[in-house]
């Protein structure tokens, strides 16, 4: 989705919790450099005035704030609920009129050219 992620992850090591703020923390960084050096970028102004805005208020970003500081963790406890958020993520492309058929959608695991499957609980 352009403007949100859903992600089903787990953690083998380490805490979950963690693993979210780094990867937060590694694209924020990554995404706000290719923004502020890409001369092409053609809403760079607007995109950084939002960023800039959204940071106010918030002590952990200084300049920018790219994330939202919150997440909706779900724990996937069996099969079924697995199944049903894997759904539900991939027919959010759909339902907001991006594509007409799940597997359209280039960054979603529909997309069985991306080489994504769930694993089984």
């Amino acid at each position: 989705m352009p403007s949100h992620l859903h992600l089903i992850c787990g953690a083998g090591e380490g805490s979950l919790s963690n693993i979210l703020r780094d990867f937060k923390s590694y694209t924020s960084k990554l995404l706000l450099k290719r923004i502020e050096e890409n001369p092409q970028e053609s809403r760079k102004e607007w995109l950084l005035h939002l960023f800039r805005y959204f940071s106010k208020g918030n002590s952990h970003n200084s300049t920018y704030q790219f994330w939202q500081q919150h997440n909706h963790p779900i724990d996937l406890t069996n099969a079924a609920l697995l199944h049903q958020k894997q759904d539900y993520i991939h027919q959010n492309p759909v339902l907001a009129g991006l594509v007409t058929e799940p597997q359209y959608y280039t960054f979603s695991s529909a997309n069985r050219e991306c080489g994504v499957q769930l694993a089984a609980l």
